[in-house]
Formats: structure tokens, C-alpha cells, sequence
């Protein structure tokens, strides 16, 4: 053998050497120049795809973390980039057609009393506090909507605000809506038929190796990936061949269940409690009170969020499933904790806009007496003249109840990043330093006893990021600046974390892969989505909109700007031809057939994916027949030579 790979090397040598003379073609040089253009454009086409890897944002930070951490980690940080992604289409929608127009072209702050802050309102409008709490100027901003004008065209490029308002926020759910479902639908393709486990360990073991590797960096972390890689396909051995005790089994599971459930239902208790606090607070005014009464609902639900996923995650320590499957366990008790606290506010949300529509049919008749008192009380009898000019910050308005739900669902995203943080810096960053530093002269090893190096929570992240994501598609429409909120929420949570995952957490105890939990959260997102969509499509449809702020001030409903721009803006067959369609004899119909056709098209989904599973299958077992007659066959011939000899 090491004779024939020296005559192979020095072969190889040769053809290098001459490959120009012993080329076949038209002319020497000619071939020549051929090989070597060849050679050029495959290494152009390497290096333009290290470029194009290069470009992806955070790419190397992810492939970092994946090759100490593992897939399931690297999942996370792979769906917080793509949830950037998307916020940043938000972001751009909502930024260059509603905040920017209104602020270029709409009037100007101070010119009417829904763009002025109100005179007993001045002093403390700049304080930080006041910011803070995004009252004050931020309130009276392009942040919120009740800065906006009802104008039906603004600008001398006759923008209709109005319109675009209205439109920008049913297009980011149609198109979140599109977004999502399309990556599941490629997710699903790329998932295939199921994982090839033939010859598992031997496929790693001989052909995990990238030989172009040239940075000693990278090749470090190929290495750590390579072993990271190994643990997940033993675990996964492992999980096939475990026998267990199946009677304890279920006892422990039923058990876990019963506390978690207890958990849910004292965390729906308390946030119930704090509502009612809440309501009686705002019922004898807030200002009576200090800063913790105003916000506890948001704190109590940021700490029910931070806390309560650490006590599912003990919990589930007792039922010894497979650590994908208690993952998915840990999501649905995380789910349905933060979908409890979720619509618990919205119906907190809910009886508050009563309140204030309450408030606003006071505040109408009050109005009208103001009005009639300030002309009769500034113009004479027989007289001619205009009325006196009140100063907008001197009007008194109505309350705008769709401010309030932008603030609250502003602060509600505001408190939750911070809480996130302050998790991060107290939970992993300082323990960490404890346990690094204080290892040394402590009683026990604090490395691997108590309190140790904390594991990444791949649960709680994800749930966060999906219910954050939930709150900002239910609130945008009600404060623009949400989106972009989000944006630098993100950004600043995939440099934060990934340095505290590569500084302060340890990998877990049983690495496994991530399969396809990318598609399960995108399962999950999707049905928030739907979630998050419903109070938002009811307050438009049924709440009547704020007389004296906003954009749609003056309508009796929101989506009246449709049939208002129809008529308007379009001959008068379109409005009939829209009206027969958004007939509901049409729409039910059209409804059904859709849900047939997706029915159709995921029962042929489904067929595709039972003819590839058994076409992996009869491919594999020709594999592993050819693979036992060359094992024969050599066998044979050794049988055949050593009787020879």
C-alpha cells in the first residue's frame, strides 16, 4: 500500500507538472489556459460563497455558538434573526408611510389641540419620569395614534393619511400572515422524509471534516461542532435503546402535570387581582398613587414571566421524556402561562376603553356648554367679528382611548426587555462571576453543586420572543413606533445574549438535535398570530373610534375609510362591484373552498412525504445489499487467496 500511494503521489506531481503538454486539444497552450481558467473560476465560486456566508448577519456568531452549544441552541438565535428580519419590513412600512408623512406633511405640533400638550399637563411634560412613562410630548408624537389628523388628504402631494393608517396596519398582519406560512412551507420541504440514521456514527466519523479549513479559529470550533454533534446522536441512540419503569413513569408525569396546572391557575388568579387593583386605582386616580400602583400589571406579568418558566422547567424534571419532547412539554406550560397573562390584560384593555367611552359622552356635553359659553361670553350682540382664538393647550378634549391601548401595550414591551435584561446581567452574568470566582474558598465545588453555571433556557427565550412579537403585532396599530421598538429590542438581544451564552452558560447536560423545533415554533407563532389578530380586528369592526383624535375621528367605525375613499376616489360600478363581493353569500362560500383546497394540499403534502420515506428505505436497503455482496465477495477472494498460499 505505501508503495502504490508513492507512486500515486509522484503520478500526481507529473500530471501537475505537464498537464499543458499532456492535453489532447487544439493546442498546448490552449489547454492550458483552459485548466488553469477553470481552476480561477471554482475558486471564484468558493470565495464568492464565503462572502455571500460572510454577509449574513450574526452568521459566524451563530455557527460559534452552535459548535459549542448544539443545534437546539443555535435554533433560538437562528429564529431571533429571522424575527428581526420581519421587524424590520414592519419597521419600514410603518416608518416610511405613517410617521414620516404625518411628520413632513401633516400640520404642525402645537396647531391643534390633539398635537399640544394641555396647559396643566406643561410643566411636567419634559421630566424623564414623564417620558419614561410615555406621557407628556412623547404622548402628543408621531409615536402614538392620537396625533394624528383626520385631514383626508394632507401635503401638496394630497397624501390621504387616513387611508395609508388604515391600510399599513392590515397589511403587516396580511403580510406576517404570508411570511410565516410560507417558512413553515419551506421548512417542511427541507425537512424531507426524516432523518437517514444508517451508519450514523461512521458518516460523522469519516466525513465531518472540512480539509479546506485554513483559520485556526475556525478550525477549533469545526472540532468543538464535530463533538457536539457526537452527544447529540448519542443521546439520540440512547433515547432509542432506554428501558424504563413504565407504572413510575406515568405516575411522575401525571404528577408534574397536576403542578404545573396549579402553577397556571395561581398565576391566572393573581394577574386577575392585580386587574381588579388596577381598575380601582384608575377609577380614584393614578396620580394619588406612586409609581409601582401605576404599573404594577406589567411588572407582576414580567416577573410571572420570568419566574414561573424556572419552576415548569423543575417541574419537569420528574417525567424523564426525551429532551426534544420535554422542549415541546415546557413550550405548551410556557404557552399557556403567558396566553393566560396576555389576554388577561386585553381584557383588563377592554373594560378601560368602556370607561372611557363612558367618559366621552360627558366629556362631548361639556364641550358643546364650553363652546356655547366661550361665543357667547367673546362675541357682542350685532356684531360681525371672528371669535377670539382659543390657544389649543387651553381646549379640553376628549379622553383617546386608542392612546391609551399604544401605551400600555408600549410599556408592557418596554418592561418585558428590561426585565430580560436585568435577567440576563443578575441571573447569568453575576452567578457566573460568583461561581468563578468564589470556587476557590467555598465549602463545596460550586462549578458542579450548587449554584453552578446556569444553562441556557431555549424555552423561556422562545416563548418571550413569540409573545413579544405577539404584543407588537396587536398594539402597532394603535402606537407606530412599536415596530421599531421591537427592532432595537432584537438587535441589542442577539449581541447581548450571544456573549452571555459563550461567557456565563455552560452546555446542557444532554445535548440534543434541534430536528425540526424551528417549524414548532413557527406553529407557535402562527397560532399568536391568529391570537393577536382577533381583539385588533374588534376594536376596528365594533368600537367606535375617538371623536377628537386620531385618524379616524369623526367616523362612526374605523374601516369606514374604505367606502369613503370608494366613493370618492373611484367610478361608481367599482363601489357596487366591491360591495356584491364583501357580500357574506359570497365571502362563506369562498371561505369554504379555501379551507378545502389547504385540506387538499396537506393530504398530498402528506402522501409526498410517505413515497419519500419509502423511497429512502428501498434505497437504503439496496445499499446495504450491495454493501453485503461486496463483503461476501471479499470474503470469497480472501478465501480464494489464502488457499492459493
Amino acid at each position: 500500500m505505501k508503495k502504490k500511494l508513492s507512486v500515486l503521489k509522484e503520478a500526481q506531481l507529473f500530471v501537475e507538472k505537464f498537464e499543458g503538454a499532456l492535453g489532447k486539444g487544439k493546442g498546448k497552450k490552449f489547454y492550458a489556459y483552459k485548466v488553469m481558467m477553470t481552476k480561477k473560476w471554482m475558486k471564484f465560486q468558493r470565495d464568492f460563497e464565503n462572502f455571500k456566508t460572510a454577509c449574513i448577519p450574526w452568521e459566524m456568531k451563530i455557527k460559534e455558538i452552535e459548535s459549542h452549544f448544539g443545534s437546539s441552541v443555535a435554533s433560538y438565535f437562528i429564529f431571533l434573526r429571522w424575527m428581526y428580519g420581519i421587524n424590520m419590513i414592519l419597521f419600514g412600512l410603518t416608518f416610511g408611510l405613517v410617521m414620516v408623512p404625518e411628520a413632513l406633511m401633516g400640520k404642525p405640533y402645537g396647531s391643534l389641540p390633539r398635537k399640544t400638550v394641555p396647559r396643566a399637563e406643561e410643566a411636567s411634560a419634559m421630566n424623564f419620569a414623564t417620558l419614561w412613562d410615555f406621557s407628556g410630548f412623547a404622548q402628543y408624537s408621531v409615536l402614538f395614534y392620537g396625533y394624528y389628523n383626520n385631514q383626508r388628504t394632507i401635503g401638496w402631494l394630497k397624501f390621504r393619511m387616513p387611508l395609508s393608517y388604515f391600510l399599513v396596519g392590515v397589511g403587516t398582519i396580511g403580510y406576517s400572515f404570508m411570511i410565516v406560512i410560507r417558512t413553515m412551507a419551506r421548512n417542511a420541504n427541507e425537512d424531507g422524509g426524516g432523518d437517514d440514521t444508517s451508519f450514523n456514527f461512521s458518516w460523522k466519523m469519516f466525513t465531518s471534516w472540512d480539509y479546506l479549513i485554513g483559520n485556526p479559529e475556525t478550525a477549533d470550533n469545526k472540532f468543538a461542532s464535530i463533538t457536539t454533534s457526537f452527544k447529540e446522536a448519542i443521546v439520540e441512540e440512547q433515547e432509542s435503546r432506554k428501558e424504563e419503569n413504565i407504572h413510575l413513569t406515568r405516575f411522575l408525569r401525571v404528577l408534574a402535570n397536576f403542578l404545573a396546572l396549579c402553577t397556571l391557575a395561581g398565576s391566572g388568579y393573581l394577574i386577575f387581582f392585580v386587574v381588579r387593583r388596577s381598575q380601582k386605582f384608575a377609577l380614584e386616580g393614578l396620580e394619588n398613587y406612586g409609581w409601582w400602583e401605576r404599573n404594577e400589571v406589567n411588572m407582576v406579568m414580567s416577573l410571572l414571566g420570568m419566574f414561573c418558566p424556572t419552576l415548569f422547567d423543575v417541574i419537569s424534571s420528574l417525567e424523564n421524556y426525551h429532551p426534544r419532547i420535554a422542549l415541546r412539554w415546557q413550550l405548551g406550560r410556557i404557552f399557556a402561562l403567558f396566553l393566560g397573562n396576555l389576554y388577561t390584560f386585553i381584557i383588563a384593555l377592554m373594560d378601560e376603553i368602556n370607561l372611557k367611552l363612558e367618559e366621552e359622552k360627558i366629556v362631548k356635553y361639556n364641550m358643546s356648554i364650553w363652546e356655547a359659553n366661550l361665543y357667547n361670553g367673546t362675541i357682542p350682540e350685532n356684531s360681525t367679528a371672528p371669535p377670539i382664538q382659543v390657544d389649543p393647550a387651553d381646549v379640553p378634549r376628549g379622553p383617546c382611548w386608542e392612546t391609551m391601548v399604544g401605551q400600555e401595550f408600549v410599556r408592557l414591551t418596554v418592561s418585558d426587555t428590561m426585565t430580560t435584561y436585568i435577567t440576563i446581567l443578575i441571573g447569568d452574568f453575576l452567578r457566573a462571576v460568583f461561581v468563578r470566582f468564589f470556587n476557590y474558598c467555598w465549602c463545596w465545588d460550586l462549578e458542579y453543586g450548587f449554584p453552578s453555571y446556569s444553562e441556557f433556557d431555549i424555552s423561556g427565550n422562545v416563548l418571550g420572543l413569540i409573545f413579544n412579537q405577539g404584543m407588537i403585532w396587536m398594539g402597532s396599530f394603535y402606537a407606530p413606533c412599536l415596530p421599531a421598538i421591537n427592532v432595537f429590542r432584537l438587535h441589542t438581544s442577539m449581541y447581548l445574549q450571544c456573549w452571555a451564552v459563550m461567557c456565563c452558560n455552560v452546555p446542557q447536560e444532554r445535548v440534543f438535535k434541534a430536528s425540526r423545533s424551528n417549524n414548532f415554533y413557527m406553529a407557535m407563532l402562527l397560532f399568536i398570530l391568529f391570537l393577536s389578530t382577533l381583539p385588533a380586528v374588534y376594536t376596528i369592526v365594533s368600537i367606535p373610534p375617538s371623536f377628537d383624535c386620531g385618524p379616524f375621528s369623526g367616523k362612526t367605525r374605523m374601516f369606514e375609510v374604505i367606502s369613503e375613499t370608494l366613493e370618492h376616489d373611484f367610478p361608481s360600478w367599482f363601489g357596487k362591484v366591491f360591495g356584491y363581493a364583501s357580500n357574506p353569500g359570497l365571502i362563506l362560500p369562498f371561505i369554504l373552498l379555501m379551507v378545502t383546497i389547504l385540506f387538499l394540499e396537506w393530504s398530498k403534502a402528506k402522501i409526498l412525504k410517505i413515497d419519500k420515506e419509502k423511497k429512502k428505505k428501498k434505497e437504503r436497503r439496496k445499499i446495504q445489499g450491495k454493501m453485503r455482496q461486496n463483503r461476501e465477495k471479499s470474503i470469497c477472494r480472501l478465501i480464494i487467496y489464502c488457499l492459493h498460499q
